[in-house]
């Protein structure tokens, strides 16, 4: 099967809110566009981000949960690539009928969804994804870390910076359908807030705040340590569930003079260059850090704890500052950078670090999909 117009890429995608699996599906689309194959996806009728997210070209297909798959699948043995993983008994059933891969967004060492065993290949999204498959005994993983594409405009509108709601409401949590609900009127004398950078050192989060970033684990370290820099301001932009928030402004209440809340913002490419620092969350949980590639594309720098995977995706002193991770030191390295990073470091220019952001361009990844293309068609189960 070669990479004609007539070629196919069924991938599925059944998130039902945006979070970095969503922008990985944005540019693997885009990628598979660029190579000439036409490409389908199947995602969740109660997701609606998609058509703004998406290139042109794409065919979307809306389904209730993986079973309809099954039937809207094409009868001839075709490519499907996910990039949400299938249950055992859906993974089962289209691995005996089609060649089944799928993209690992998360680290396995806690993890280890039962229908990656009928998986063809397991593409992993950094080398620390890639050494958790094997670790878990997969014979199954792609040698080659996929990485991923600084892609920080992705279709966005160009929104103003303003407040928003910090919070994504779980409908089908029956608080959360009450907090949703009742959001409006408990923000009513709330006034519109336009960001606008204040004095000092501004660091920022871009991330959701889900429970993989630890968010409220390390500030209830960190957050005393700031709190004795005044001139440090923390700017958080994203949303999350109701309990991750609540956390999260829990640990923070030691330096809560110095935080604001935006929520989640579409036009992230006019956030970066708003920063000096875009901060990382604490690193085993993570797989990537798209936000930490995004901002040294815009040119901002990121402060990163000293472990994988951030060590694959920021370069000491050209892209950014490491710090010991917190649990380890109480947060004695990140105190010694807020005391030096005001005047005595120099602050890296990221776009400076050519090479290094070429691993993370559009190119780069379209050729790494390329390679693993003809790996899979060349497999006997995928020929047409």
């Amino acid at each position: 099967m070669s990479a004609t117009s007539a070629s196919c890429v069924y991938q599925v995608n059944l998130q039902q809110q945006f979070g970095g699996g969503e922008v990985y599906t944005r540019f693997f689309t885009m990628a598979l566009i660029g190579l000439g194959y036409r490409a389908v996806l199947f995602v969740s009728r109660k997701a609606d981000f998609w058509d703004s997210l998406l290139p042109a070209g794409v065919e979307i297909v809306r389904v209730n949960s993986a079973a309809d798959i099954r039937r809207l699948l094409p009868k001839e043995k075709s490519l499907v690539v996910t990039q949400t993983a299938l249950d055992a008994d859906a993974a089962q059933w289209v691995a005996g009928r089609h060649v089944l891969c799928g993209f690992v967004h998360m680290p396995l060492y806690e993890r280890d969804p039962a229908g990656f065993r009928h998986y063809r290949h397991l593409l992993a999204v950094s080398q620390y994804v890639l050494d958790s498959i094997k670790a878990r005994g997969y014979g199954n993983a792609y040698a080659e870390p996929m990485y991923g594409v600084a892609d920080p405009e992705r279709n966005a509108p160009n929104d103003a910076i303003v407040r928003r709601s910090e919070y994504d409401w779980d409908k089908r949590k029956l608080r959360d359908r009450l907090l949703g609900l009742t959001e409006p009127l408990w923000r009513i004398s709330q006034t519109v807030l336009k960001f606008s950078k204040r004095p000092g050192l501004t660091l920022g989060l871009v991330s959701r705040l889900t429970p993989i970033k630890q968010f409220p684990l390390m500030f209830g370290i960190l957050a005393p340590t700031i709190a004795r820099f005044p001139q440090v301001n923390l700017e958080i932009f994203g949303s999350g569930g109701y309990a991750s928030v609540r956390d999260l402004r829990a640990s923070l209440e030691p330096m809560q003079a110095q935080v604001r809340f935006w929520g989640h913002q579409a036009n992230v490419a006019a956030i970066y260059p708003e920063l000096d620092y875009v901060l990382s969350g604490l690193p085993e949980k993570e797989a990537l850090g798209l936000n930490l590639i995004e901002a040294q594309y815009c040119g901002t720098p990121v402060l990163a704890v000293r472990a994988a995977p951030f060590i694959e995706t920021v370069i000491e002193g050209e892209s950014g500052f490491f710090f010991t991770d917190p649990r380890k030191d109480g947060g004695e390295s990140f105190a010694q950078l807020l005391q030096r990073l005001p005047g005595g470091l120099t602050r890296p220019n990221p776009r400076q670090a050519v090479v290094h952001l070429e691993r993370f361009s559009f190119a780069a990844f379209r050729h790494r999909v390329a390679r693993a293309l003809d790996v899979f068609n060349a497999l006997p189960e995928a020929a047409a």
